[in-house]
């Protein structure tokens, strides 16, 4: 009975993590049920009390993403992200000891692995093999002391759901969500495994990492046009390269690297940890300080240098594949903290949100020339000057100029013509509606309040967006897209479909 109960209460945690539709969604509201401390160390808490039923959400926010990585080790901000779920030094081992000389052998063993494979005067096959064969020695002998996906265990058998993670341009995530009486269990779990962590299996999950890109951009044609796309439209900018990593780069970095990048970013005053759901403030910030502040304060590690250079021509990517034919069109524009990042939502839901916008209407609804076609804002992330997208996919028998020519249509006419007060209207109440989405539960809450407090230094700009929204006018709209939507702006990247090999030799026979 017991084993099935427990069955029983996991699958039903997502359900309870539902708000009730009484609590309000304003931002008065909120603020008297939000308390906001930054700890000693700097770390930033963020408590949100919703006593509905008695569970609780987090997300931790780590201020990196692949824009803080350096060149040559592109995918190393994901790979910590993997290496985050292996354990501690507490958890997952049954010997750290043992396991911490055994770990050091293996970054020795791939030290010289390197070296003799990265020669580029005088390389030993022979040399190179015999090192690769010390490596996989040292990493079996490490292996052993590994107890698998322990700390998932851990969190699962503790009533723990949804645990997951994920690693953007400019932030890292990690999120699940747990019963309200284990909160100080997950503090020590979460707190530990950013104070202790342990890059175990390092080279295994590494090529994990890279069987992702194969699966996701390699084998992918749409990935593989986009991977191309924004390396071409930012030339100077880390957004210009992929989260997942460059395959040499995937081959070449070791634990050793992960560890520094880790000890760089993975800082106090770099983490905002959100918890939403049943719990006291009064309760849990003593908690708080506990567990997450016993991480070691740290210097704030040194902004990004570079910035991306305007752009004077436009640019262009084709990619002749034997597959369906694409369109996307980019545009730069500024970060989210710009005084126009709402006009940029406005005429992102104008043009590409749903059914409705006005780019599925006519490329999709009226002129039957695309499947599909939409876009987005604040690409590939929204911390640096970023693009604004749309894209197209041509019917069978169209091509991607004339969904090219389609769209540029709409973008004109968004550039000489005022918008309809209905359509400023319907936008304006739909901002307010999808906010109220984005707050439905406590995952998507503490998402949000971690996200936005990083982001602007104050979870309130979250509510404060939408009143903006309300202020946008008919000329605010002419004036950004009369500024962006330009030639000179824009990269251009499309799949011509060539037929394959066995196509064109079958028609030569």
């Amino acid at each position: 009975m017991k084993i099935r109960f427990g069955r029983i209460f996991r699958l039903a945690l997502p359900l309870l993590c539902l708000p009730l539709i009484c609590w309000g969604q304003d931002l008065a509201s909120f603020e008297k049920r939000i308390t906001v401390k930054k700890l000693a160390n700097g770390l930033t808490v963020i408590v949100c009390e919703r006593p509905v039923a008695p569970v609780f959400s987090f997300f931790t926010h780590v201020d990196a993403g692949s824009a803080q990585e350096e060149v040559g080790q592109t995918g190393l901000a994901h790979m910590f992200e993997h290496m985050a779920f292996k354990g501690t030094e507490a958890v997952g081992t049954t010997d750290y000891a043992a396991e911490k000389v055994a770990l050091e052998k293996v970054e020795k063993a791939f030290a010289d692995y390197e070296a003799a494979r990265r020669k580029t005067i005088g390389r030993d096959e022979k040399e190179v093999a015999e090192k690769e064969m010390a490596l996989k020695a040292a990493i079996a002998e490490a292996d052993k002391y590994v107890v698998k996906n322990a700390f998932g265990e851990i969190v699962e058998r503790e009533g723990g759901v949804g645990m997951n993670a994920f690693t953007a341009q400019d932030q890292t995530g990690y999120f699940f969500s747990m019963p309200s009486n284990r909160v100080e269990l997950w503090a020590y779990l979460e707190s530990d495994r950013f104070i202790h962590p342990v890059f175990r299996d390092f080279y295994k999950e590494r090529d994990v990492v890279f069987e992702e890109r194969r699966m996701r951009t390699d084998s992918n044609p749409v990935g593989r046009l986009i991977e191309q796309f924004l390396a071409v439209a930012f030339s100077a900018h880390p957004y210009g390269r992929p989260a997942v990593g460059w395959p040499s780069d995937l081959k070449a970095y070791s634990a050793t690297d992960a560890a520094k990048f880790f000890k760089r970013y993975y800082i106090p005053s770099n983490l905002v940890v959100a918890v939403v759901g049943d719990v006291k403030a009064s309760e849990v910030m003593p908690i708080m300080e506990k567990y997450f502040g016993r991480i070691p304060k740290a210097p704030d590690p040194e902004p990004l240098r570079v910035s991306e250079p305007k752009q004077i021509a436009e640019k262009e990517v084709v990619l002749h594949d034997p597959s369906q034919p694409f369109y996307i069109e980019g545009y730069h524009r500024p970060d989210a903290r710009d005084k126009d990042d709402v006009v940029y939502d406005v005429i992102g839901d104008l043009m590409t949100s749903g059914r409705t916008s006005r780019l599925y209407r006519s490329l999709v609804r009226d002129k039957k020339i695309a499947a599909n076609s939409a876009g987005f804002s604040g690409f590939p992330g929204n911390k640096y000057p970023n693009l604004f997208v749309f894209f197209a996919v041509p019917t069978p028998g169209k091509t991607t100029a004339e969904v090219r020519d389609a769209i540029r249509a709409e973008i004109e006419r968004l550039k000489t013509e005022d918008v309809s007060d209905a359509e400023l209207a319907m936008v304006k109440t739909r901002a307010k509606a999808n906010l109220i989405r984005q707050l439905n539960n406590n995952q998507g809450l503490a998402l949000q309040l971690g996200t936005t407090q990083a982001l602007y230094g104050d979870w309130r700009e979250l509510f404060r967006q939408v009143d903006r929204i309300e202020k946008v006018t008919k000329a605010d709209i002419r004036r950004v897209a009369n500024a962006t939507f330009v030639a000179n702006n824009r990269t251009v990247a499309r799949i011509e479909t060539r037929e394959s090999e066995p196509a064109r030799q079958e028609k030569k026979s």
